[in-house]
């Protein structure tokens, strides 16, 4: 059955953030296709959850080139997807992708260089099967290359028509200011930062990068918001068979402890006093204030996106419960606020 939008997503139950100081506006909630959108995926349920997603008025897909597994098959199932589903959509959609981390073997299949840079995009939109992206991101800091040639490189994939806008992923405050003054002077502005932020990682503040980014007007896309999974109800009684833990795709299952989960029992506690789920409250403390634009999810199943898009209820926190979350997320057992081998 060919799928037909819902006519009330843009109804108002989802609101719609400025990308800083651009002219672009993000939904509050975004979804990621990092996992469950590669072969190790049925197809069906890739689309169900893409469907889900813009059903309720999550516009943003953010992609990267080794997104899989096998890296490249994410793209290529959400090519299929604007082909079969989304058909006739694309100027309501925002697509994101990244280049950075390794994608093919060699010398010239990694980090910031201009060949692999470009390369990358011009193979993530075959791959996509669109003329440009939306959004284009430099996925990590190169420590060997020189900055203004990764930012050249973003430059020139605007000034091409390859993407309308660039971005940066998991640089620390000091480099995104170096990275954000050469995109002003090449006349390509940098659009929107995409750190990790959570509950229980919390770098952004402690290096400075949430107010660099208030004060350079770039916006934010906070990844792994949930913590991979951990501020849901999906460890509250240890790790389940299927989860990415259990598989040990991207999260050590030597964190989900009996005392990091006895932590989370006591968030998902004053979660449910709030009225909301353990997801729904970690994405609104992400959201709280207006500091974070756009907190990006991933899910594993379609329910999992419309409890997600449900945290926009309820975005606001007295005093008492910022200080109780703040008590839990600061015991040892729990506390992630570690910072990313990838930023120097």
């Amino acid at each position: 059955m060919s799928y037909i939008p819902d006519p009330d997503r843009y109804d108002g139950r989802m609101p719609y953030r400025r990308c800083g100081r651009s002219g672009l506006m993000l939904p509050a909630i975004s979804l990621g296709l990092w996992h469950n959108f590669g072969h190790d995926t049925p197809h069906a349920v890739k689309q169900a959850i893409c469907r889900t997603a813009f059903d309720h008025g999550i516009t943003h897909f953010d992609l990267a080139n080794n997104y899989g597994p096998p890296p490249g098959s994410a793209e290529e199932a959400f090519g299929a997807i604007l082909r079969d589903d989304f058909r006739g959509l694309r100027d309501e959609l925002i697509i994101s992708s990244k280049a950075g981390y390794e994608m093919w073997p060699g010398p010239y299949g990694e980090f910031g260089g201009r060949k692999y840079m470009i390369a990358s995009c011009d193979a993530s939109l075959k791959r996509l099967g669109v003329d440009y992206v939306d959004i284009f991101y430099s996925h990590r800091f190169d420590p060997d290359t020189p900055l203004e040639e990764t930012m050249q490189a973003l430059d020139t994939i605007v000034r091409s028509g390859r993407a309308l806008y660039v971005g940066l992923s998991s640089y620390n405050s000091r480099r995104t200011r170096e990275a954000a003054s050469i995109l002003k002077d090449l006349g390509t502005p940098c659009l929107i930062h995409q750190p990790s932020y959570s509950i229980l990682n919390r770098w952004v503040e402690t290096d400075g990068l949430k107010d660099t980014l208030a004060d350079l007007g770039i916006g934010s896309i906070a990844f792994t918001p949930l913590a991979q999974g951990i501020l849901t109800n999906k460890y509250l009684n240890g790790i389940p068979q299927g989860s990415r833990a259990s598989q040990g795709k991207s999260l050590d299952p030597g964190v989900i402890t009996p005392e990091a989960l006895a932590s989370v029992r006591a968030l998902n506690d004053l979660a449910a006093a709030r009225g909301q789920t353990l997801a729904q409250m970690a994405l609104a403390w992400v959201l709280r204030g207006g500091g974070i634009t756009t907190a990006l999810i991933g899910a594993s199943k379609p329910e999992q996106v419309a409890d997600c898009a449900g945290a926009v209820r309820n975005l606001d926190f007295t005093p008492e419960e910022l200080a109780a979350i703040d008590r839990i997320a600061e015991e040892p057992a729990v506390n992630l606020w570690v910072r990313s081998a990838e930023l120097d």
